[in-house]
């Protein structure tokens, strides 16, 4: 029998899943990485993740982090943590989040209660396959200001505008980074050996800062 040792990501949805079922499946898998859930109104989407996909995530998170201390920029990397609201019958977990503009209103808190607290200032979304619910409306609705949404070759810059995003050429969250710098960086990553990858991404944030 044939070994899998790489298996693509794998997307489920399931409809009319009332919001116990959710914080259920969320209780059950609190303490792993996988599967990863989005929850929007009743429908539930289940991800299964690829190593693909993690590599993709924690190199573009690794930029953010290594743009963000050439800038002298405070942030905090909560990664994939768990963000709902209740009374919006909404929840996600992104691939990467990070508190930049905000990063002062949840320094030391541990919990994060979204109808108190700001939503993170960027969040980050591989798409490698074609997506079967859109977490867009959800990120909308919780008012996630900047996602970088990367479908494994280019990576897009969207901005909440009146609720709605709209492709944007640069970041809010870490300017001057644009789609196009981010999306050639994450090409040489698959090139490259990572100590020279990190030292271009910082030779480049010194340049430009």
């Amino acid at each position: 029998m044939a070994t899998v040792l790489n298996p693509p990501e794998e997307r489920i949805t399931l409809p009319d899943v009332s919001w116990e079922t959710y914080e259920q499946l969320l209780a059950n898998y609190e303490n792993s990485a996988n599967p990863r859930f989005a929850y929007d109104r009743g429908r539930l989407e289940i991800m299964i993740l690829s190593a693909k996909h993690e590599e993709l995530n924690r190199t573009i998170a690794l930029l953010v982090e290594i743009v963000a201390e050439e800038f002298s920029i405070d942030i905090r990397n909560l990664g994939s943590t768990t963000f709902k609201r209740q009374d919006l019958a909404r929840g996600f977990e992104p691939d990467s989040c990070f508190y930049i503009q905000n990063v002062k209103r949840i320094r030391g808190k541990e919990e994060i209660d979204l109808t108190v607290d700001p939503p993170p200032d960027l969040v980050i979304e591989i798409d490698i396959t074609s997506p079967s619910l859109s977490k867009f409306p959800i990120y909308s609705g919780i008012g996630v200001p900047e996602i970088w949404r990367s479908d494994g070759q280019a990576l897009t810059i969207f901005k909440l505008i009146d609720g709605v995003y709209v492709e944007a050429e640069s970041s809010t969250a870490l300017p001057p980074l644009t789609g196009s710098v981010i999306s050639h960086f994450i090409e040489e990553s698959k090139a490259l050996e990572r100590p020279h990858w990190l030292s271009r991404v910082r030779e480049w944030a010194r340049q430009n800062r």
